[in-house]
């Protein structure tokens, strides 16, 4: 009879545990203050996938298993996106940022968290369109290089057209969405004029500082896989990050009210959780 008993949850936290120091150690990506649910599925799936039985037998793969663990970086890495997402975010952005930004020498905009960068392609199209590119550099950043190498190409299935073209309308599009890409059978090609002022650049939210000063940083539907303590860490990175006045921008199921940076912020546009950062 076990003189220690435990329980099987208890079991599962410390495997999940071990796996995310291993990782950690040998690849340096921190994943140990993510939502534990949301990390628990992606093992889980990868799990099923290639048929491990347990997270005992994952831990060894990423040890002792070339690729494994290249891969299951991927599958923790967060891609979900799409370009001009939550329209009504860049109808508020239009109405109530560009404003500010039109007097500004300069524009800088973080896209923290890009994925394949569909939201960084719309922020591009929405500041030509505004007669403000010319002047603007937006840093696209994710810790995933994969998804980056993806991004840098601005190359987006065509199948998706249709459902970004109703996207773009309902954020106050000013043109035709097709007038920006070029087609074949099968994907869309934006113009490459609109990557001339994009930096595209691997940075880790957890573990990396801050890189410039900001006029905006947005990064929406993110930081809800990271842990309360996490999350208010990566707030006082952008907290820093911001120059005077400068605007975050959060996803829609994201907030700062609960936050210990609250009082360094007001709302701009509270329900598309748009904040101004006050001195």
């Amino acid at each position: 009879m076990d003189r220690f008993p435990l329980q099987q949850k208890t079991r599962t936290d410390l495997e999940i545990d071990l796996l995310l120091e291993a990782i950690f150690r040998l690849s340096g990506f921190d994943f140990r203050q993510y939502n534990r649910s949301s990390i628990s599925r992606r093992i889980s799936n990868r799990m099923r996938i290639d048929n491990i039985p347990t997270i005992s037998r994952v831990l060894e793969k990423v040890i002792h298993e070339n690729g494994f663990l290249e891969q299951l970086l991927n599958d923790f890495s967060i891609n979900v996106t799409e370009m001009f997402r939550n329209p009504s975010f860049f109808n508020a952005f239009r109405q109530e940022v560009i404003p500010y930004l039109r007097d500004y020498p300069e524009i800088r905009i973080w896209h923290a968290g890009c994925a394949t960068g569909e939201e960084v392609f719309s922020m591009a199209i929405l500041l030509q369109e505004e007669g403000l590119m010319d002047k603007a550099v937006i840093y696209a950043t994710d810790m995933n290089e994969q998804v980056l190498e993806k991004a840098k190409k601005g190359v987006f299935p065509i199948n998706k057209m249709q459902a970004y073209t109703k996207n773009y309308m309902l954020a106050g599009g000013h043109h035709a969405f097709s007038e920006y890409y070029k087609i074949d059978y099968q994907y869309a090609y934006f113009h490459p004029s609109l990557l001339k002022n994009i930096i595209f650049a691997q940075h880790n939210l957890v573990t990396d500082q801050s890189f410039n000063e900001f006029h905006v940083i947005m990064c929406r539907n993110v930081l809800i896989y990271f842990s309360s303590e996490l999350q208010n860490k990566v707030h006082y990175l952008f907290y820093e990050s911001l120059s005077n006045n400068g605007f975050l921008s959060l996803g829609d199921k994201e907030t700062i009210r609960f936050e210990d940076i609250i009082p360094k912020y007001k709302e701009i546009v509270g329900n598309e959780k748009i904040y101004q950062k006050i001195e």
